[in-house]
């Protein structure tokens, strides 16, 4: 494979991407920072099909990204292959507003494969390739100019073994038939909506002690309020405001903007200071949180009972056997969700009993909440058997 130097300027990219642009698939990695900003701030592109591979540096000077961000996004006869890929696709979202199409992600595609829920890099390339991967750059502060050799040839490795590996797993997808079970995940992972930071959603990732209407209207207000702030400044949000802080103002809000002076994890300037102001007017606006978005306690979720939720625990123990029996990671094969909604008597719209989870899994499922199916030990093993009834 053909190891490009560090491409910095615009003819030399177009030209890259024009000859990617006729590959069966390129494998796609970055390198970005975003300790000290909202945003990540992208730092390098690495980029493979089987021929060649390169890095990009996106802060050279007047680099121009189009013809690279057309390849990810605009030509779909090219699969983007990712590991991990999340924060990545992300990256390319808020620059274009989508997301990399068709793409295929190596660690979702890990999950059919028997490798567990979440492989890391550098265990897929020693179980795959029988390399182990040099970790020693990955500390490296990217934004930093210039890049030494070895900090870019680690950065291009993570894109060459990939280019490497994914055929291999392609054709073992293919050989067991396990191809489709992904088209769901991908579909998921390509949804540019996946990775927008909705400001009226963000209060659900904030801890808080209590359920009062009122408290939880407060605290979605001012995470709302601190989102807007932190996209605003480009600042990370808790460089805003702690989410220990956001907890304690929608549990015990002050009366006045003077009273901010004396809140832990406040600074004394927020008694009279703009973004004090803005804190005291989103508190003020805020109104109690609709029954509609009240989240559901654990033990109360609807309709599924003390009795439901012990037949869900069986559903799970079904999981955890099936998944070991077939030699997939049990969070491909079925979510937590969807156990509780059967357990307690749905039966449209489970993805459990569509497709080729019915077949591996669903089917059993739903003999075992229907009584049909019940578990038994066998030479110490624990099997699952038919009943009398069913029989």
């Amino acid at each position: 494979m053909h190891i490009h130097d560090l491409i910095e300027d615009s003819a030399a990219l177009a030209n890259l991407c024009s000859r990617f642009a006729t590959a069966p698939f390129v494998a796609v990695d970055t390198e970005f920072m975003r300790e000290n900003s909202y945003w990540p701030e992208l730092c390098l592109i690495q980029i493979a099909d089987d021929n060649e591979a390169a890095a990009i540096d996106p802060l050279a000077p007047g680099i121009d990204l189009t013809p690279l961000l057309d390849l990810l996004t605009k030509n779909h006869d090219v699969l983007k292959v990712f590991h991990a890929g999340g924060q990545d696709i992300e990256i390319v979202a808020n620059l274009t507003g989508t997301t990399p199409n068709p793409l295929f992600d190596t660690q979702v595609a890990a999950m059919a494969l028997g490798q567990g829920e979440q492989i890391g890099y550098s265990n897929l390339v020693d179980s795959w390739l029988g390399i182990q991967v040099d970790k020693g750059a990955r500390f490296t502060d990217w934004s930093r100019r210039p890049l030494d050799k070895r900090q870019i040839d680690y950065a291009i490795a993570d894109v060459t073994h990939l280019a490497v590996i994914f055929p291999k797993m392609l054709a073992k997808l293919k050989k067991t038939g396990r191809g489709a079970w992904l088209d769901q995940e991908m579909e998921r992972l390509a949804d540019p909506a996946h990775y927008i930071n909705d400001p009226d959603e963000s209060w659900k990732r904030v801890r808080i002690s209590g359920r009062k209407p009122e408290a939880l209207g407060r605290l979605k207000a001012l995470a709302r309020w601190r989102e807007i702030e932190a996209q605003g400044k480009d600042l990370p949000r808790g460089r805003i405001m702690k989410d220990e802080t956001l907890a304690d103002l929608a549990l015990s809000p002050p009366k006045k903007q003077a009273d901010l002076a004396r809140v832990r994890g406040l600074s004394g300037a927020w008694a009279g200071n703009d973004i004090g102001g803005r804190l005291m007017a989103a508190l003020d606006a805020a109104e109690p949180l609709p029954a509609s978005e009240m989240p559901l306690r654990d033990d109360r979720k609807p309709g599924l009972g003390k009795e439901g939720a012990l037949v869900a625990d069986l559903l799970k123990l079904l999981l955890k056997i099936r998944s070991r029996e077939i030699d997939v990671a049990a969070k491909l094969l079925a979510r937590s969700d969807d156990l509780e909604a059967l357990a307690a008597g749905k039966r449209d719209g489970l993805s459990i009993l569509e497709g080729w989870r019915f077949e591996e899994f669903g089917r059993d499922a739903l003999a075992l909440v229907e009584g049909q199916l019940a578990f038994a030990v066998q030479n110490g093993k624990l099997k699952m058997s038919r009943t009398e009834d069913a029989a």
